[in-house]
């Protein structure tokens, strides 16, 4: 087997005296997408921005593409995050620049393009999301779905090997929800990216996912695939899928 682009071991995490992640381990393979899943205030986004080193960990081992994330400093994640996505719940669009400006950021940060190069950048990244003749609105002018959409294009501004998202679909209805779905799904299988995707979206995780973990209590206590997760997994996961549409 590839060795995993994402390890974490033992990995703790508190907040005074409250336990978020009490010990947890998890490999991601290179190319796989996995669904983290786990009641509201589980520790998943606190889990997701250990990755990328958002939220430092208070003990344990997270080693991304290679490099031990837990024991490097600010600056020495820049270059690495640049490698790594991230999708921010609410899309974390610039209110103050259009959707030109908004893709092309990360652009200017890390190249130099000339004026036409980046302008067909940003319209080959908008297209690959499936967005057209919006270059020139504002965040405001544009559904929840756009947004999330234009925000994708962003990330994938950087061509980074993996992405996180934060709660894709929240706030979406079913049917941008499922384009929202099928974006991760293209994505994947073009571009080859690890993707790990924190949700309460079933239907989403059951489309997307090559395997689920949920977290309860600060712990994992369920890893494998949507079908063994429906046949095999502990009560409480087996709830979490019943509540969300899906016979676990």
């Amino acid at each position: 087997m590839a060795e995993p682009l994402i390890s974490l071991r033992d990995v703790r995490k508190s907040f005074g005296p409250n336990t978020v992640l009490d010990g947890i381990s998890l490999d991601v393979e290179p190319g796989a997408t996995i669904g983290l899943l786990g009641a509201s205030g589980s520790g998943k986004s606190v889990t997701l921005k250990t990755v990328n080193g958002l939220i430092p960990a208070d003990s344990g081992s997270i080693t991304v593409l290679g490099y031990e994330v837990s024991e490097m400093s600010e600056r020495e994640l820049v270059p690495l995050r640049r490698r790594i996505s991230y999708l921010f719940q609410g899309g974390a669009l610039f209110d103050s620049m259009n959707v030109f400006d908004n893709v092309a950021f990360p652009i200017r940060e890390h190249q130099k393009l000339a004026p036409d190069e980046l302008e067909q950048r940003v319209l080959e990244l908008l297209q690959m999301v499936q967005l057209e003749n919006v270059q020139a609105k504002q965040p405001a002018e544009l559904s929840g779905g756009m947004r999330k959409r234009v925000a994708v294009a962003r990330a994938l501004a950087v061509e980074p090997e993996i992405m996180l998202y934060d709660e894709p679909t929240t706030g979406l209805d079913p049917v941008t929800g499922e384009a929202i779905a099928q974006l991760i799904l293209d994505l994947d299988r073009r571009l080859g990216v690890t993707s790990l995707v924190v949700t309460h979206d079933i239907p989403l995780v059951s489309r997307v996912a090559d395997r689920v973990v949920f977290l309860n209590r600060g712990r994992f206590i369920f890893s494998g695939t949507v079908a063994e997760a429906r046949t095999e997994a502990p009560e409480p996961v087996r709830r979490f899928f019943a509540a969300g549409g899906v016979d676990a």
